[in-house]
């Protein structure tokens, strides 16, 4: 789960990891024989029984960074991924985080240039709103409605949602699942780990090989069976 990808000087929410240490994670991967793709890509592989030495990669929030030092990265190494985006913020900023600072977020031109890559586009939700506390209307809107934003944007199917803030309950789970999306992204989601609750982890500056290679294995113990989510 990466978020931005540029400066991390001032990096209060530590979301964000330069392009020279994207550069080495991704790197990283290779060399152990693994490859980024897509989740789509990743459980269509597992689904067939062909998903060893894949590596879902997530970029959450739909950053104007994605495009300029993101893409290149992964164009480099040969990964794909998963670009999470917010089509009620096209072209704004970050607003839901109150400390900053303030970064640009992809115009509806920047999302259609990284689908016309091959990069995945789901949806964050429509302004980045936290699902578990949302009303009736704002979760319809959050789910059904930036769906339908974003396939009549990039003119294809969306069918993976990303959390927002990592949060996740049992009616928020159900929304995704009505609003037609195939599965689902969270942070650690508990005992709702399923195709429409998945654990994810966080990747961030500090994380060299050493820390890379402990979050991997303590990842496979926060994977649980699904329980109907």
């Amino acid at each position: 789960m990466y978020h931005s990808v540029g400066d991390c000087s001032d990096d209060p929410y530590r979301i964000t990891v330069t392009p020279d240490r994207l550069d080495a994670q991704l790197g990283w991967l290779r060399r152990r024989g693994l490859r980024g793709v897509s989740v789509a890509e990743l459980l269509a592989a597992r689904a067939r029984g062909d998903g060893h030495g894949l590596v879902g990669l997530t970029f959450d929030d739909g950053y104007a960074d994605f495009t300029a030092h993101a893409l290149p990265r992964l164009r480099h190494w040969g990964c794909g991924a998963t670009l999470f985006v917010l089509p009620g913020r096209l072209g704004g900023d970050n607003a839901w985080d109150p400390l900053g600072p303030r970064k640009p977020l992809l115009t509806a031109d920047g999302i259609r240039q990284a689908a016309a890559e091959g990069v995945e586009i789901g949806s964050h939700g429509l302004t980045h709103v936290d699902l578990t506390k949302a009303d009736d209307a704002a979760l319809t809107a959050e789910t059904a409605e930036s769906r339908t934003l974003l396939s009549e944007l990039t003119g294809a199917p969306v069918t993976g949602f990303c959390y927002p803030y990592g949060t996740v309950d049992a009616r928020a789970a159900e929304a995704v699942r009505a609003a037609g999306y195939a599965y689902a992204c969270a942070i650690d989601p508990g005992p709702l780990t399923g195709p429409h609750a998945l654990p994810r982890v966080h990747v961030g500056q500090r994380d060299t090989a050493v820390r890379l290679l402990l979050k991997t294995r303590l990842h496979r113990l926060r994977r649980r069976r699904a329980t109907g989510v």
